[in-house]
């Protein structure tokens, strides 16, 4: 459906995340992958979805003048902002500890900025979804991270792994934001184009 709709462009995700790229897939585009390595800094004053806009702009801007008229390049920053502070990847395994502690027994939200680039400029869309997470006792959070090694998600967990069934216990928005892309903005978004 969308695929024969953006047959006269050619997607680019610069996104080296499995799940961003599975996403892609089950969405039934066809796109090409294209990463460059960002140093993730933002300015300490920017809170919330500022940071996540910020992040998903700088990505796309990394590719400046490399695109040709008939590409669109998506880029995406997801964080967990919980406490008023934004939590990334986990630095190591005690971080992770420490990052589902704070999530237990209590709403966070996950942020999720989508930035797409063309020769002509540049559009940002976000989601934010709320997650509640209830009482998760130390033995609960050990084996997560022992059996899923969840380093390389923003807030130490994935949704869909173990940790999601056993730990959440409400989501107010976008499933599929929590695991790192609003696919139905995205589909949308893609799907008004002209």
């Amino acid at each position: 459906m969308l695929k024969e709709k953006l047959k006269k462009h050619k997607l680019i995700l610069a996104s080296g995340s499995p799940r961003r790229q599975q996403f892609f897939k089950d969405l039934d585009l066809d796109f090409e992958i294209r990463l460059k390595e960002i140093e993730e800094i933002f300015p300490p004053e920017l809170k919330a979805e500022a940071i996540t806009n910020y992040l998903a702009q700088l990505k796309a801007d990394a590719f400046e003048g490399e695109l040709q008229p008939n590409e669109i390049l998506i880029t995406s920053d997801t964080i967990v902002w919980h406490n008023n502070k934004a939590l990334g990847k986990p630095k190591d395994h005690q971080d992770a500890f420490q990052i589902l502690k704070s999530l237990s027994n209590a709403t966070h939200e996950v942020i999720t900025s989508v930035c797409f680039k063309t020769t002509k400029g540049s559009d940002l869309i976000n989601e934010i979804t709320k997650v509640t997470f209830n009482a998760l006792s130390d033995e609960a959070i050990l084996y997560y991270l022992e059996n899923y090694k969840p380093y390389d998600k923003a807030g130490a967990y994935g949704i869909q792994e173990w940790i999601g069934f056993v730990g959440v216990t409400k989501i107010e928005g976008s499933y599929a934001n929590v695991m790192g892309m609003p696919t139905d903005k995205v589909f949308e978004y893609l799907y008004k184009l002209r």
